[in-house]
């Protein structure tokens, strides 16, 4: 077993995802832990944005609502723990390498997704995974190569008769592994302590934006990249110069523009620069009448304007 800290070449290989979400959390007092909310979004739908490129998402629980499409599988019988779980995921996956997840990680990203495939894939090992800020392995968190899990899984089941009541490191005890250190995206929520810890976190002064961008577009349904620094400026240069209510209009209205010219950054990127190219204008203007040059005319008058000619001229 070796240790893996770059990044390597994430690169946009195909792979399924199994995301086991059926735990008794106990910890918690029995409640459903994959539902719990956490920055106004369930625990599952964060961990199913992460894995969004997935080619297959397969959760293995009960079904519920959920904010993308997902293949729903049940392990035998049911709370028979992770190893009885993973099988019963990897039954519904095709490609070579799955990424395996548990549905209680808050701060995981598709970017620490695209890092487990690409160690996986630059190392040779059977799987990549992350490993916490004491060092801990979290086998929920990871990168496998499937043939390997699936012959692994298969002689577990001989050794044992069942997979059910087996510990995960029955499983990874068998398996040659890199890891990925990464303490924010391996940080999973077993305690109300935990909870409250990762709440807190998305509320910060640095992540509380992002968070709620990504909580509005999974609860509208939006895939889209959004320009948020571009988005900002334009909303201050519309307070600023226009009015303050002109800023969440002038906002509103660039995205409905965007989405009559078809949707996209594109879209979204040509119709903000319209709107800033506008709110300059009509600053530059407000600037003017209020400070005319010497000797010449109000701001607001065309230079070859004549008297008399002036809009409010009687």
């Amino acid at each position: 077993m070796t240790a893996f800290e770059s990044p390597g070449e994430p690169g946009p290989a195909r792979y399924d995802a199994v995301v086991l979400a059926g735990g008794a959390a106990r910890r918690l007092g029995g409640t459903d832990k994959p539902g719990v909310r956490v920055g106004g979004r369930p625990l599952l739908d964060r961990v199913l944005a992460a894995c969004a490129t997935a080619r297959t998402t397969v959760v293995v629980a009960a079904p519920r609502p959920t904010a993308r499409p997902v293949t729903w599988a049940r392990e035998d019988p049911p709370g028979g723990g992770p190893l009885a779980a993973l099988d019963a995921g990897l039954r519904h996956t095709t490609t070579e390498h799955v990424v395996v997840l548990s549905a209680d990680l808050p701060f995981l990203q598709g970017t620490t997704v695209d890092r487990l495939l690409g160690a996986l894939r630059s190392s040779g090992h059977d799987g990549a995974l992350l490993t916490d800020s004491g060092g801990r392995d979290q086998p929920l968190v990871a990168a496998y190569r499937a043939p390997r899990l699936r012959a692994e899984l298969a002689l577990l089941a001989e050794r044992h008769g069942a997979l059910a009541g087996l510990p995960l490191r029955r499983l990874t005890a068998e398996l040659d592994l890199t890891r990925v250190l990464d303490p924010v995206a391996s940080f999973d929520c077993d305690t109300w302590d935990d909870i409250a810890t990762a709440r807190a976190r998305i509320r910060e002064h640095g992540h509380v934006l992002d968070e709620w961008i990504s909580a509005v577009k999974d609860e509208l349904g939006i895939d889209l990249e959004v320009d948020t620094r571009g988005l900002l400026d334009l909303a201050r240069d519309a307070a600023h110069g226009v009015a303050r209510p002109a800023a969440p209009l002038t906002t509103f209205l660039v995205g409905y523009a965007a989405a009559r010219s078809g949707g996209g950054p594109e879209a979204v990127a040509e119709a903000a620069r319209k709107a800033v190219a506008l709110a300059a204008r009509w600053a530059q203007e407000n600037t003017s009448e209020a400070e005319p040059s010497p000797g010449g005319p109000p701001g607001d008058v065309a230079p070859d304007a004549t008297p008399g000619t002036r809009p409010d001229a009687g």
